[in-house]
């Protein structure tokens, strides 16, 4: 393990209210299309976490002047959709594979060559499902060998607009060809086998560009402008995930989330938890930065477990690990189905997640697609495990040790930073035992 560590153990009621950061999805493109917008836009609760600052830093490098008047805000000054320039060298994503995969579509459509390139882990993730679609629209993409990183994207290549069908269902496919399809020539026209969320089509439009979409299919032309508008990131789903998991299976808590972004591409977790018994209360519905959020009240109840439905899996990919701390403090069984795309993101999460729940005595069978847990609703044991560098990992055995018997040591937490900044010192005032180790 890493030197990098925390210590959780069993915690006391979980109370109060809870801001977590913004979205980090709405962080990203808030900042790729203020840079290509015409004019001058703000960005207030732009996430702090180094992924996002991380595509924040590309864009400096492609040549977009970007303030920071305070902790997350920023103010971008738009060079339009052709005014992009060269770095000069290679643009490091960090972590950040929502970041590599959109601005490579991006890359694709402009004048200059560019290089992407990552940390370890980004490193070792397939990017051929966004190579190969771009290269249908004329792009020139060299990756590394087997598919990975780093990425060099030819300059000077002109774009057609295609229609794909994409049998992934991943929003980070349906983006990256959206955004190379502001520079083709024609109608770009993504189809889905499952909806995926929306962040690039709700935010293209806040921004003026003309596109029409709904579940499943989303098209749009090249050659428009986009407008400088100023947006409001709505606090994260993803990250409240962790919240609302730890007050639903830590007795006597009750605890208030604030803002939370409610679009109903990225909640199917909320769907799920409902499912195993979970009470969860929306108020005060509204919408920032053109996404629907609402106020999120949890209060303990005794979770069952179930058969997760496979209709909520591509809304809830990221939350998987935190759905999976649940599962080990429910009665009954719980099986997951139809998540293949956990074995390729930050880390195998099946994997991962199965190897630290086994290390808390937590009985766990895995399957290519998902796993099938026994729940120990009276608690399980201490122990040590090791989140291999995944955010979401360390932060969902976090939660898992409210309910042990014994310290669990979670190692390898660095990376917990790129997306979840404060994640350590907001859990410890929401009542968590959690400390560095």
């Amino acid at each position: 393990m890493s030197e990098a560590s925390w210590i959780a153990a069993p915690g006391a009621p979980l109370r109060g209210e809870v801001r977590v950061p913004g979205d980090k999805s709405v962080s990203h493109r808030a900042i790729m299309l203020a840079a290509l917008a015409d004019g001058t836009s703000r960005i207030e609760g732009f996430l702090e976490g180094e992924d996002a600052r991380a595509t924040e830093a590309i864009f400096r490098r492609l040549g977009v002047a970007i303030e920071t008047p305070g902790p997350g805000t920023r103010i971008v000054h738009g060079v339009g959709v052709d005014g992009l320039r060269a770095a000069d060298g290679p643009l490091d994503c960090g972590n950040a594979g929502t970041g590599m995969r959109l601005i490579a579509g991006l890359l694709a459509g402009q004048a200059f060559d560019s290089t992407l390139v990552g940390d370890a882990s980004l490193s070792k993730r397939p990017m051929r499902r966004v190579t190969e679609p771009l290269a249908q629209m004329g792009a020139r993409i060299d990756t590394g060998q087997g598919g990975v990183p780093p990425l060099h994207v030819h300059g000077g290549t002109p774009l057609t607009g295609v229609e794909f069908d994409n049998v992934l269902a991943s929003a980070q496919v349906k983006s990256c060809l959206l955004l190379a399809g502001l520079y083709a020539d024609g109608e770009t026209v993504v189809h889905e086998p499952r909806p995926t969320r929306d962040y690039t089509e709700r935010m293209l439009a806040a921004f003026g560009w003309p596109i029409e979409f709904a579940p499943g299919i989303a098209r749009l032309s090249g050659g428009h402008r986009l407008r400088a508008t100023d947006v409001r990131v709505p606090a994260d789903f993803s990250s409240a995930a962790f919240f609302l998991v730890a007050a639903s299976i830590v007795p006597g808590s009750d605890l208030l989330l604030r803002r939370v972004g409610m679009n109903p591409r990225r909640t199917g977790l909320l769907h799920v938890l409902r499912l195993m018994g979970a009470d969860i209360v929306e108020s005060d519905a509204g919408e920032e930065g053109g996404e629907p959020v609402a106020d999120l009240r949890v209060r303990h109840a005794p979770l069952r477990g179930i058969d997760v439905p496979e209709q909520y899996v591509p809304d809830m990919i990221d939350e998987f690990p935190a759905l999976f701390a649940a599962a080990a403090c429910t009665s009954g069984v719980t099986r997951i189905t139809g998540a293949h795309e956990l074995r390729v993101k930050e880390s195998d999460r099946i994997a991962t997640m199965a190897a630290g729940l086994r290390a808390l005595d937590v009985e766990i069978e895995e399957a290519s697609d998902g796993a099938t847990i026994t729940g120990r609703a009276d608690g399980f044991g201490g122990g040590r495990v090791d989140s291999h560098g995944d955010h979401r990992i360390a932060m969902s055995f976090a939660i898992a040790g409210q309910r042990a018997r014994g310290e669990v040591v979670i190692g390898d937490t660095a990376n917990v930073a790129t997306s979840f900044p404060g994640f350590l010192e907001l859990a410890q005032t929401a009542g968590f035992s959690l400390r560095s180790g």
